[in-house]
């Protein structure tokens, strides 16, 4: 989806000669003359010979290894002659150890003919084209390189630093996830040929812990609700014959999900069919994720802490995973000082939601660098967003976009809804799932606990005892225990 790294040529230089002297010919008297010029007090030149450079080496590529060919795509993926999206995984580090990257904006040029766009769901009949390219062009910009030590200068933010990474995924559990999803298609493809699969979620924009599920996106030609459960109750089956795969369930929610588990890691899978905004904010999300270095660690811990108070189980009416970190950039976005801009707002053309699917970038690359003025630590940012959410937000009255980078009034079109949370591209509510008054208020007291228990507590104050009460497990001295608790 995106040009692999090459080293850039070097611009030729003109006007350039050999090695040795400069052949001069003075009053046309040729190589002797030249050899022969009089000097006060100095000896001739010794006649000039040429000797041959030796040989310009020929440019070898940066090493790059190689992957397991349990890792690669098998050939039968790429026999459909339209050119489609294959999905490239982003080993890339943290912020902090990554790279200057470039960015490419996605404008596009008048004198290129395009192709036509082609549908959502279904078969991308994309035609080849020698001048056409899925891949942004434009001016480069230089990323900043952030360390997110910088930020961790107290107790609490120094933990937090230690629990991300203790507990972030790593690049193996991503290229496993990556594997399964291949293996996948490949059975997919026997019962659906022009199929689609992508991995979708935390798993790809940077936010998932090591035992994090995995979402897949399947696109297909079916779209009635009916046709989709079909889909899925035929793969149900298909899957629990895979020898890789321990468990499947059908569930039957307002997007119907496959949910199964991979017997090697345990790692569970939700299988949706043509739920494409999930691409789209994937995309979304790492592009805010590697904006700065404070904001993966943030979301971290917040996932952490609401999973432990048992506020984050969207199937069991809490908040889901993806609607905390939408509430953490809000958080991040309205401070006087934002941490975060609106990169929608900033940069439309990068986050099209009319943009073909198969031209939605893979990395974050192709989105500007924000510099923000903000130096606040993350123990501040975190102690901030539970301050905000349990004193200063109006649940009742407020809706929360990230879109905007702001809040509005609810209005009818979100009935009578207790949490509200817009979705970047498609608008809809991703809280809907808190739809009972004590679950509500269940999670409006887990905010305000804090408060209760420390009224004085100013985001300035760091005491380490504080951390044992919000996260109840102090990583000061890291143990396999308390790691297998945390994840």
């Amino acid at each position: 989806m995106f040009h692999p790294y090459t080293t850039p040529r070097q611009p030729p230089v003109f006007n350039q000669r050999p090695p040795g002297p400069r052949f001069l010919n003075y009053k046309n008297r040729g190589l002797e003359g030249a050899n022969s010029f009089p000097a006060l007090n100095k000896k001739p030149l010794s006649p000039y010979k040429w000797i041959r450079p030796p040989p310009i080496a020929a440019f070898v590529p940066p090493h790059m290894p190689r992957m397991s060919s349990g890792h690669k795509r098998q050939m039968n993926e790429y026999n459909n002659p339209p050119a489609v999206k294959h999905q490239r995984l982003d080993f890339s580090p943290d912020p902090s150890l990554a790279p200057p990257a470039i960015w490419r904006p996605r404008f596009p040029d008048p004198a290129v003919r395009q192709p036509p766009r082609p549908s959502l769901v279904g078969s991308h009949q994309v035609p080849s084209s020698p001048n056409f390219s899925h891949h942004p062009q434009g001016l480069s910009v230089t990323r900043r390189v952030f360390n997110i030590h910088l930020y961790a200068n107290d107790t609490l933010s120094g933990q937090m630093v230690e629990m991300f990474e203790a507990c972030q995924q790593q690049p193996s559990d991503l290229e496993h996830k990556e594997m399964i999803r291949a293996n996948l298609l490949q059975e997919i493809k026997k019962c659906y040929k022009g199929a689609r699969l992508y991995l979708t979620g935390s798993s790809m924009n940077g936010l998932a812990c090591r035992t994090s599920d995995a979402d897949l996106c399947l696109v297909v030609e079916q779209q009635k609700r009916s046709t989709i459960l079909r889909v899925l109750s035929r793969l149900r089956d298909v899957f629990k014959n895979l020898p890789y795969i321990s468990t499947t369930d059908l569930i039957k929610a307002k997007v119907p999900i496959l949910r199964f588990r991979e017997k090697d890691s345990n790692v569970e899978f939700d299988l949706n069919i043509n739920n494409t905004v999930g691409i789209r904010n994937t995309f979304l999300l790492k592009s805010y994720a590697h904006a700065d270095a404070r904001v993966k660690p943030l979301i971290l811990v917040v996932k952490k802490w609401a999973r432990h108070h048992k506020i984050n189980d969207a199937s069991k009416g809490t908040l889901s995973s993806y609607t905390l970190v939408l509430m953490v950039l809000h958080y991040l976005q309205i401070l006087n000082e934002p941490v975060l801009p609106s990169l929608q707002r900033d940069h439309p053309d990068c986050f099209d939601p009319l943009m073909e699917i198969d031209s939605v970038p893979e990395s974050s690359s192709y989105v500007p660098s924000y510099s923000s003025r903000n130096e606040s630590s993350l123990g501040e940012l975190f102690l901030g967003f539970l301050r905000y959410y349990s004193t200063q937000f109006r649940w009742s009255e407020l809706v929360i976009s990230v879109r905007e980078a702001t809040t509005f009034l609810k209005s009818k079109s979100w009935g009578n809804k207790f949490i509200c949370v817009e979705e970047p591209f498609d608008g809809k509510n991703v809280a809907r799932a808190v739809y009972e008054k004590a679950k509500f208020k269940a999670i409006k007291a887990q905010f305000a606990e804090v408060r209760s228990t420390h009224p004085h507590l100013q985001t300035t104050q760091m005491p380490s005892p504080l951390f044992i009460i919000l996260l109840p497990i102090c990583l000061c001295s890291l143990t396999a225990t308390s790691l297998q608790k945390w994840t």
